[in-house]
């Protein structure tokens, strides 16, 4: 049974000027233990669709099954257990923790709400700093006293505190210097070695969600184009949308970046308060039919376990 298991999710806003489809028809599963990335360009739904399954967004339809629960319904209240076992690291770590508190008792709350024993408060979150490269000397300081990375390192304590199973990770080191980042994947993949974790790694850095995924999801306007595991999908891109996408990946070798031409796409991004009819893409897609306007795009497997939206790409 996979941990986690998203079928048919959606997600809509209302605006003034309609609904927005944020999260349009989303499936996919994640085992225990492995790292699922998701990509795409920004404004794709990915950080929509994280927050939709740890229900800080309520889900219009579709279904979130958590290791054997369907947690779609469940009101606020009964979500606390699920709580406990899903956990979020946020995108910005300069907004996501409170400046009023002090780095100790941001890590501590987690435990008051969920119920730990009180005289264990103390010694987990010193065992926690120390566990993300932070000192218990730390623990009175207030988060303005710390680095973009250091502020990182703490949300990733805190998502910690009460010993999850599944950790959505929204783009963690996006807002980090690049020197940093290698640093936070490296830290993210040891916790998952030595706690047994599970991520959801939400990020638009391809090259290193290659480095951390076990496979890898393609989003483009609320819908999943594409799912492999990652060394099939980097190597064997088959969407359209995907080959584009890799093509943009920066070279380090100038001999080689100088023979790799990248795969332009023409047009704007479609609005996701009207996307396109038939297959979303169709509108900048190099190789659309005339067909592809009516077209049920749903994503088959293309052998290996390489399941893509497109009819007309890659093996049948």
């Amino acid at each position: 049974m996979p941990l986690l298991e998203i079928k048919n999710l959606k997600k809509y806003f209302d605006t003034p000027a309609g609904k927005v489809h944020s999260v349009d028809d989303v499936s996919f599963n994640i085992e225990r233990g492995e790292t699922l990335g998701l990509v795409g360009e920004s404004g794709c739904g990915k950080t929509t669709t994280g927050r939709t399954i740890i229900k800080l967004y309520e889900p219009d339809d579709g279904k979130i099954i958590f290791d054997g629960h369907d947690i779609t319904r469940v009101t606020p209240k009964k979500m606390l257990p699920f709580r406990k076992r899903i956990q979020m690291i946020f995108q910005d770590p300069y907004a996501s923790l409170n400046p009023r508190m002090t780095v100790g008792d941001i890590v501590r709350e987690p435990m008051i709400i969920h119920k730990f024993p009180k005289d264990e408060h103390e010694d987990r979150v010193n065992k926690l700093l120390k566990l993300v490269g932070l000192n218990s000397e730390q623990a009175g300081r207030y988060p303005h006293e710390f680095s973009g990375g250091q502020r990182q390192r703490i949300g990733i304590a805190r998502a910690l505190a009460v010993e999850p199973e599944l950790i959505i990770c929204d783009e963690p080191i996006s807002a980090l210097d690049v020197s940093i980042q290698a640093q936070i994947v490296n830290m993210l993949e040891d916790l998952q070695k030595d706690l047994g974790l599970t991520y959801l790694f939400i990020a638009h850095d391809l090259s290193m969600v290659r480095h951390i995924s076990s496979r890898v999801a393609v989003m483009y306007l609320g819908k999943i184009v594409e799912i492999a595991a990652s060394d099939e999908l980097y190597s064997r891109p088959l969407h359209p949308y995907t080959v584009s996408l890799l093509s943009s990946i920066p070279v380090p070798d100038p001999d080689k970046s100088d023979k790799k031409i990248p795969v332009a796409l023409e047009g704007e991004i479609p609005s996701a308060l009207n996307p396109p009819s038939g297959c979303n893409f169709h509108t900048r897609c190099p190789k659309a039919k005339p067909e592809c306007k009516n077209l049920n795009a749903v994503l088959n497997d293309k052998g290996n376990n390489h399941f893509c939206a497109c009819p007309y790409s890659g093996r049948s």
